[in-house]
């Protein structure tokens, strides 16, 4: 038995396919939970611990059925981690008439149905579960663009903070049934596939910087105390403790790993 003492938790994780999700789920795997991972594709990692389940988080009956299997499969869930998201970087207003990296309809609602509705459709589906257990535990991953705003992703920052008044609002509705609502909200992390060549060609050309410049800005850390970037694995270490009763008392907070950056 570890410290956390969270073998056998049942927990769902939205987007454990790569990235921040995919380390979630092998901590939790490694400390003895069972990981459902809810993702539009399946990766690379194996557990026994470990099932998959294909769902678009923006569409309800494929959120439902992942839910329906995990009850099937488990008959409960401990904790839902809400990590799926997408950020393409645009301008609310490019100056040229024609552009490429200017907000569209189609990029807002790509963004918003992921990123919050997403997040509002597995929690809903979830805390039905969790009420008749009396007990659970719903984590939303959010950003430090969610605290701050972010240039060049307004509509990503504001799905982000979104989600803060979401963890705030549902810690306050379900908390008396013994239900913890958390928020994590990572800062500049080390790099992963998900950082891509179009990702960052966009950032570039909405701070009017070159691509370079925007991977030096990330290997900068004069502007962390801690003086370099977050792993992925520090964030799963959060998750963990988070979900165990080690941390029964923390709810309706957004907590920031960032290596203690913050604005100023």
């Amino acid at each position: 038995m570890s410290w956390l003492n969270i073998e056998n938790k049942v927990v769902i994780v939205t987007g454990a396919s790569s990235g921040i999700g995919e380390a979630i789920a092998k901590e939790l795997c490694n400390l003895g939970a069972f990981v459902v991972n809810a993702d539009i594709n399946e990766g690379a990692f194996t557990h026994s611990n470990y099932f998959f389940v294909q769902t678009n988080v923006a569409l309800r009956e494929s959120v439902k059925q992942m839910v329906d299997f995990t009850i099937d499969k488990f008959g409960r869930v401990d904790a839902l981690v809400n990590n799926a998201g997408v950020n393409v970087p645009a301008l609310l207003s490019d100056k040229r008439n024609v552009s490429d990296y200017e907000l569209t309809d189609d990029l807002f609602d790509k963004m918003t149905m992921i990123n919050q509705k997403g997040v509002y459709l597995a929690s809903q589906l979830v805390s039905k579960i969790m009420l008749k257990q009396h007990s659970g535990v719903i984590i939303n991953m959010s950003s430090e663009a969610g605290l701050e705003g972010s240039e060049g992703q307004s509509c990503y920052a504001a799905t982000k903070a979104a989600v803060n008044s979401f963890t705030r609002s549902w810690s306050k509705e379900l908390g008396k049934e013994g239900i913890r609502v958390v928020g994590i909200a990572p800062g500049i992390m080390e790099e992963t596939g998900l950082r891509t060549l179009a990702y960052e060609t966009a950032l570039a050309y909405t701070r009017g910087k070159t691509v370079e410049a925007i991977r030096e800005g990330y290997s900068q850390t004069a502007t962390i105390p801690l003086g370099r970037s977050g792993k992925l694995s520090e964030v799963a270490d959060t998750v963990a403790y988070l979900i165990s009763d080690k941390a029964s008392y923390i709810s309706g907070v957004t907590l920031n790993v960032a290596g203690g950056k913050t604005r100023g």
